[in-house]
C-alpha cells in the first residue's frame, strides 16, 4: 500500500486526542445541565440530557480506547465550560460547544488512511458525528418557539 493511503498514526492520536478533549466537556456540560436546569419547560429535558451525557461518556470510552490502541496516552485535559443557571443559555452553551466537537471528530478523520484499521477508525468517528448531529438537532428543537 502506497504510504499517502496509511495511516499517520502520530497525527492520528493528536486529533483523536483534541477530540477526546472536547468530548470530555461534552459528558459534563450534558450532566450539569441535566441536574441543574430548573422550570418546567426545561424539566422536560432533563432526562434527555443525563441519557446525552452517558451517550457522550461511552464516546470519550471509545477514544480512549482508540489512542491507546494506536500506541498513544490518552488525554485528561477538559475544554473549558462556565455553568449557567439560565436554562435556554445552558441549552445554547451546548449546541455551540458541540458543534466545536462535531467539527474536531470530523477533522480527525483526514488522517486515517485507507488500510482495514483506518476505516475502522473512521466509521467509528462517522458513528460519534452522526450520534453527535441527533443529540444537536434534538437541542435546537428544544430553543424553537411555535
Amino acid at each position: 500500500m502506497p504510504s499517502d493511503e496509511k495511516m499517520d498514526v502520530e497525527e492520528q492520536i493528536k486529533r483523536l486526542n483534541g477530540a477526546l478533549r472536547l468530548q470530555n466537556r461534552s459528558v459534563l456540560m450534558y450532566a450539569i445541565t441535566a441536574g441543574s436546569v430548573i422550570g418546567l419547560e426545561y424539566q422536560a429535558h432533563a432526562e434527555k440530557m443525563r441519557q446525552h451525557s452517558l451517550a457522550e461518556l461511552e464516546d470519550a470510552t471509545r477514544l480512549v480506547e482508540k489512542v491507546t490502541a494506536l500506541g498513544g496516552k490518552a488525554t485528561t485535559n477538559v475544554a473549558p465550560m462556565e455553568f449557567t443557571a439560565d436554562p435556554a443559555e445552558a441549552l445554547d452553551r451546548l449546541i455551540d460547544c458541540e458543534g466545536e466537537t462535531l467539527e474536531a471528530l470530523q477533522a480527525a478523520i483526514e488522517p486515517t488512511g485507507r488500510e482495514a484499521a483506518s476505516e475502522a477508525v473512521e466509521h467509528r468517528l462517522e458513528h460519534m458525528i452522526m450520534r453527535k448531529q441527533e443529540q444537536v438537532d434534538y437541542l435546537l428543537r428544544a430553543r424553537r418557539r411555535p
